[in-house]
C-alpha cells in the first residue's frame, strides 16, 4: 500500500528546499517565487534570511529530522507572508488574479505544512502544550488548504480562456479540461472540509497535480531551459502534489 505521507512529504520537501535556493541565488525578492510576494521590504538581507530558512526546513522535512518543529515553524513563516505581507495589499489580492494566485500560494504552503507538523513524530519539545499546539495548527491548515483549493477552483472558471492556452497542444478539450479542473477543485475542497471521502479527494488533487508536473510544467521547463519562472512554477506544482498527498495521509477517517 502506498504511503500517501511520506510520499507527499518527499514531493513537498523538494520544493520548499529548491524555494530557498533560489532565493539565495536571486538575492532578492522575485514575482511568482512563493511565499514572499516581490514587493515585500527588506531587500537582500530579507531574501537571504528567507532562502536560509527554506532550505533548513526543506532539508529537515526531506530527511525526515525534527519535521513537526520544521514543518510548524515553515507553516507560521508562510501565514505570516500571507496576513502581514500580502493583505498590504488585499484590494490587489481580490481584484487581481495574479496577486490572488501568489497569496493563495502561500496560504497552500502554509495550511499543507501544519498538516505535516501535527502528523509527524514530536521531536523537540519547545514548550509546554507544543504538541497540542501543532494539533491545533494541523486542524486549522485543513481548512485552510479547503478554502485554497476552493478558491483555485473558482479561478479556473474566472479565468478559463486563459488557462486553456497553457494546456499542451496534444490534448483535447482545453477548455473543457479548464472547467473540468475548476470542478475537481472545488469538489475536492468540499470533500476535505465535509471529511467525506476526504482521502480519496485529496488523494486525486495529489494525483493530478502530479500529472501537471509531469505532463505541464516539464515540457515547458525542457523547451524553456533559462526560463526560471517556468522552473519556479513546475515546482510549485510539484509542491501542491505533496501537500494533497500529505492531506490525503492526514484524513484517515472519512464518512
Amino acid at each position: 500500500m502506498i504511503n500517501l505521507k511520506a510520499m507527499g512529504r518527499v514531493f513537498f520537501g523538494i520544493p520548499i528546499l529548491v524555494f530557498g535556493l533560489q532565493y539565495l541565488s536571486y538575492g532578492r525578492f522575485a514575482r511568482g517565487l512563493p511565499p514572499v510576494p516581490p514587493w515585500a521590504p527588506g531587500g537582500a538581507a530579507a531574501a537571504y534570511l528567507t532562502g536560509a530558512l527554506l532550505l533548513v526546513t526543506g532539508v529537515c522535512i526531506l530527511a525526515n529530522v525534527h519535521v513537526r518543529l520544521s514543518a510548524a515553524v515553515l507553516g507560521m513563516f508562510c501565514f505570516l507572508c500571507v496576513v502581514a505581507l500580502h493583505t498590504m495589499r488585499l484590494r490587489t489580492v481580490i481584484y487581481q488574479g495574479g496577486e490572488r494566485t501568489g497569496a493563495l500560494e502561500a496560504l497552500f504552503l502554509a495550511s499543507a505544512a501544519w498538516v505535516l507538523a501535527a502528523t509527524s513524530s514530536s521531536g523537540l519539545r519547545i514548550f509546554r502544550g507544543w504538541q497540542r499546539f501543532t494539533d491545533v495548527l494541523g486542524k486549522v491548515g485543513l481548512y485552510l488548504f479547503a478554502f485554497s483549493m476552493l478558491i483555485f477552483g473558482a479561478q479556473h472558471f474566472m479565468y478559463a480562456a486563459y488557462i486553456a492556452t497553457l494546456i499542451p497542444a496534444w490534448m483535447p478539450a482545453h477548455l473543457f479540461l479548464a472547467y473540468f479542473t475548476g470542478t475537481a477543485f472545488i469538489a475536492a475542497a468540499i470533500a476535505i472540509a465535509s471529511r467525506i471521502q476526504a482521502r480519496l479527494g485529496a488523494a486525486l488533487l495529489g494525483l493530478m497535480f502530479l500529472l501537471w508536473t509531469v505532463l505541464l510544467h516539464a515540457p515547458r521547463v525542457f523547451a524553456h531551459i533559462h526560463n526560471k519562472d517556468e522552473l519556479t512554477s513546475l515546482f510549485v506544482a510539484l509542491a501542491m502534489s505533496g501537500g494533497s498527498f500529505i492531506v490525503a495521509g492526514a484524513v484517515s477517517k472519512s464518512r
